[in-house]
């Protein structure tokens, strides 16, 4: 039972808020007649309880105060940071990402550092104290500079207002104060900042308690959300891949602002869109960032392909399983076994091309004959669209949603040398990648069936490794080798020694003889004599 004490500040006031409402609605028993119905009303406000105040596993998260801050950026980079900047006269400030990693305990070496006067300034300053061996870069069009130094990154930026255009995601830029830079930020977790001035060194200035929101795992806007996400939509996007990764949940109002602006994510461009889906998928849990897509809206205007999958039909009592579910199972499926970004792409497409090839057959029921490959056809045209990478990646995708059905019927049926050999070849280095796929394809909620399909892969991955071993053994160099040919026939190095050793390696490699001695010698005879070669006399009277 979590004790009241435990609860984060939100989920407190959450808490005061439904029992308030409880006790308005507690006479409502009175009229309740049996004791069972009693029963039911309160154990819907026991699930109601549990449902929303039951603690999630959520990334841990400490408390810090100003003198642990000052402690934990006692490092060199900050010190001379805040050198330079006291030397300039001005306020600095480490902010966003790193400060609120600070708190959640994760690794970062790039540091964003806010300069209440000019950034450009004390990064000059900060590259004359560290000398040569750090590299400053200014992009003096945007009013920011980056120095690298050893394996940590500095960006510094002047503190700063903006403004936006409707049409438009770029703002209009105007310096402003430390409070104008963190109300443009675009969540309160982002918009924390820690003082570097030697004077108020480790101070923490939180205007919007986004400590208060890590603690209790909430995702919300500083300001009103759909201005937030009217002025920049990309935020939008960030907003899900945020939520996703650190398993947090996106605040009531900021998640209905999401819908009420998905539209406005047509103004951003695809490669913009294409990072942030990208980190989704690399996240341990990318499924539920695919549902806050789709619930949202912003999934139909990035993959519309993967909304249609959302559809259960029933005919005559019938009714296929829903694909889009499916999807998301295997998806996280995958995720417990790779790491792999291609191969997590490949599981979210492997049944793309279902809606399209659905078929309703009276005797057998739904259908969905050739998915795979008018899924595989699909593959270039999404990526194409969403700005992926078209070269080996996007082929490897295809490949394995084309192939993913393969194993499956190998597996449902005998497991044969022959079978498994034109899988092998088909897939070639990707055979390992395509059977997790296929392993974690069998979302079967009949146990039975489940394991009997993954105890047929198993059969299937050692066949495929003791034909792999086989003709690993048939595809070595031929046991006569060049030295030999030129004993027998008393030949020196020439084209006719290699003429005759390429024509036994191509004869082991095709399979036409098994990499013995007899019949390579057999073999070799006769294309001697084709050539006008004579073995030479004293090997022939032995």
């Amino acid at each position: 039972m979590i004790s009241y004490a435990a609860l984060g500040r939100k989920n407190k006031l959450q808490f005061i808020l439904f029992f308030a409402h409880f006790a308005v609605t507690f006479d409502k028993l009175r009229g309740i007649s049996t004791i069972k119905t009693k029963k039911i009303f309160f154990y819907f406000v026991l699930s109601s309880i549990c449902s929303n105040f039951a603690p999630r596993n959520k990334m841990s998260m400490r408390n810090l105060t100003n003198a642990e801050l000052a402690q934990i950026l006692d490092k060199d980079i900050f010190h001379e940071i805040s050198e330079a900047a006291d030397a300039l006269s001005v306020e600095c400030y480490v902010v966003g990402g790193y400060v609120r990693d600070l708190f959640l305990e994760r690794p970062s070496n790039d540091i964003d550092v806010v300069v209440v006067g000019s950034g450009i300034e004390v990064a000059s300053a900060l590259k004359k104290k560290l000398g040569k061996k750090a590299h400053l870069s200014v992009f003096r069009n945007f009013g920011t500079a980056q120095v690298k130094y050893k394996d940590t990154e500095v960006e510094f930026v002047g503190a700063r207002k903006e403004s936006y255009n409707r049409d438009s995601r770029k703002p209009i830029v105007e310096d402003g104060t430390l409070e104008d830079d963190q109300n443009r930020r675009d969540f309160t977790i982002n918009a924390m900042a820690v003082c570097l001035n030697k004077d108020r060194f480790g101070e923490l200035v939180d205007p919007f308690e986004g400590v208060y929101d890590l603690e209790d795992g909430i995702i919300a806007t500083p300001l009103d959300p759909d201005i937030t996400f009217s002025d920049d939509p990309l935020r939008m996007m960030r907003c899900v891949r945020f939520a996703t990764q650190l398993n947090f949940q996106i605040e009531d109002e900021t998640y209905a602002a999401l819908s009420r602006n998905a539209e406005r994510l047509k103004i951003i461009s695809g490669e913009r869109i294409c990072d942030e889906m990208n980190k989704i998928m690399l996240s341990k849990h990318p499924s539920s960032g695919f549902y806050y897509l789709k619930d949202t809206g912003l999934l139909d205007l990035i993959l519309p392909e993967l909304v249609a999958m959302d559809k259960v039909e029933t005919r005559n009592g019938k009714a296929h399983k829903n694909n889009y579910d499916h999807t998301m199972e295997v998806l996280e499926n995958v995720c417990k076994h790779s790491d792999n970004l291609w191969l997590r792409w490949a599981a979210l497409f492997h049944d793309i091309g279902k809606p399209k090839s659905k078929r309703w057959d009276n005797n057998i029921g739904w259908t969905f004959y050739s998915h795979n490959i008018i899924g595989a056809k699909m593959i270039p045209n999404i990526f194409r669209r969403m700005k992926l990478p078209m070269d080996a990646k996007m082929k490897y995708v295809q490949k394995l949603v084309e192939l993913h059905m393969r194993p499956i019927v190998i597996a449902d049926e005998e497991v044969t040398d022959s079978a498994v050999r034109r899988l092998l070849n088909d897939a070639g280095d990707d055979i390992n990648d395509l059977m997790t796929l296929c392993e974690a394809d069998i979302t079967s909620k009949n146990q039975v069936r489940k394991q009997r399909f993954l105890d047929n892969f198993k059969m299937v991955r050692e066949k495929l490794v003791d034909l792999q071993d086989r003709d690993y053994k048939r595809l070595l160099q031929p046991c006569i080798d060049g030295n030999e040919i030129m004993e027998m026939f008393q030949l020196k190095p020439c084209r006719e020694v290699g003429v005759l050793k390429q024509y036994l390696k191509d004869a082991v490699l095709d399979n036409k003889v098994a990499n013995e001695r007899e019949p390579l010698m057999e073999l070799l005879m006769r294309k001697a004599q084709d050539m006008g070669l004579n073995m030479a006399e004293n090997l022939n009277r032995e």
